[in-house]
């Protein structure tokens, strides 16, 4: 075995075609049974496309690379579930593109995390996280306020999204950047009963996206009772 190692390192084209070959079929394994169960998972109740306020909410949240910080997929473990709620379903990440599932955790899990906290929590939060967390090493965010949502893609965003069969009407794509800013609107409205003093560009800014953005995370499957899995063991007493 070792001999003929030695002999199929020494011939360079060999080594690079079967390489090749190796790293093709791997990729076929990898890529192929995705296809072949699209569409087969449905979403769970509940589960509905988001909005173009929430969608422009994800989009920054991914290009601040927040996800590479909180993972959302809450495993079915004792110690995930006691900490986190009912384990990450399929069904509840249909309408995710890319998903955000991940390992890596330098912060907490927020696949449960819509209505933990009111959204003036988040608001003080991406300003300051040590405001409300003085060990967090979260980095401020506050620059986002300062920023206002530009929805100018948010109709071609949702048109995108429905040729890959999210089912967004024809209203919703040519009501996009209207709907995102009466929901902009709702939010600003919530923050400032809560107490934060908003500027006008503050109530516009890209901070209020991302938090209805967070605001869905878990929504539609937090008040569910988790599911028993039954492994044969004996009964309770």
């Amino acid at each position: 075995m070792l001999e003929f190692h030695r002999k199929l390192e020494a011939n360079a084209l060999l080594l690079s075609l079967l390489s090749f070959l190796a790293v093709a079929v791997g990729g076929l394994v990898l890529l192929i049974p995705p296809h072949l169960l699209a569409g087969t998972v449905e979403p769970i109740a509940g589960v509905t496309p988001y909005t173009p306020l929430e969608l422009e909410g994800r989009d920054i949240y991914v290009r601040e690379g927040c996800n590479v910080c909180h993972s959302q997929q809450v495993r079915p473990l004792k110690t995930e579930t006691d900490r986190y709620g009912r384990y990450s379903l399929a069904g509840e990440s249909v309408y995710d593109r890319p998903f955000l599932w991940g390992s890596r955790r330098t912060g907490p899990d927020l696949a449960r995390v819509s209505g933990k906290y009111p959204p003036s929590w988040h608001w003080l939060h991406f300003r300051n996280p040590r405001d409300l967390e003085p060990r967090s090493n979260m980095p401020a965010f506050a620059f986002l306020a300062e920023r206002e949502l530009d929805t100018s893609d948010s109709a071609r965003k949702l048109a995108a999204l429905r040729e890959l069969g999210h089912p967004y009407t024809d209203e919703d794509v040519a009501g996009a950047a209207a709907k995102a800013e009466a929901q902009a609107a709702e939010l600003a409205a919530a923050l400032r009963t809560a107490g934060i003093s908003l500027t006008r560009l503050e109530a516009r800014s890209e901070t209020l996206s991302l938090i209805a953005y967070l605001e869905t995370l878990g929504r539609a499957v937090k008040s569910e009772p988790p599911v028993r899995i039954d492994l044969g063991g004996p009964a309770d007493e």
